[in-house]
């Protein structure tokens, strides 16, 4: 059987696995939804040890660093799908998050952000005084 290979095809496939892509980043793939009055963000990080993650918040960007650390030298590897190394993702939130209450939690490979909404991005009654001495409430966002 004839097989034809194609070296940018190669080269792209393997940038694609260990790079990722926009839609499916390899090293930390992460899940994000709201939860009543907080914003959860989920990585998966299997394989890498507590002690050598690190979170980093500046002004409205969060900066998520992790390793996994290398196979020894002399192992003879038979395939390796799993990138190594040192990486790192960043969030870029809005200003209508509470950076500063940030929450983590890291079990089973899995590193989770709990953020809360901001008092003030939260819909709040605010009272409408008339010229009459009636009162009036209504709800803004």
């Amino acid at each position: 059987m004839l097989m034809r290979t194609d070296p940018f095809r190669d080269l792209d496939r393997w940038t694609q696995q260990v790079l990722g892509t926009v839609a499916r980043p390899a090293a930390m793939p992460m899940d994000a939804w709201r939860e009543g009055d907080d914003f959860v963000v989920e990585f998966d990080l299997p394989g890498v040890r507590a002690d050598s993650l690190s979170l980093d918040v500046e002004h409205n960007t969060v900066t998520v660093h992790a390793e996994r650390p290398s196979r020894d030298d002399g192992v003879e590897m038979i395939a390796a799908e799993r990138p190594r190394g040192v990486f790192s993702r960043q969030l870029f939130l809005g200003d209508n998050l509470d950076t500063g209450r940030i929450a983590a939690t890291y079990t089973d490979g899995v590193l989770r952000l709990t953020i809360p909404v901001a008092e003030r991005a939260k819909p709040r009654r605010i009272e409408i005084n008339t010229g009459n001495g009636h009162h009036h409430e209504a709800i803004t966002a």
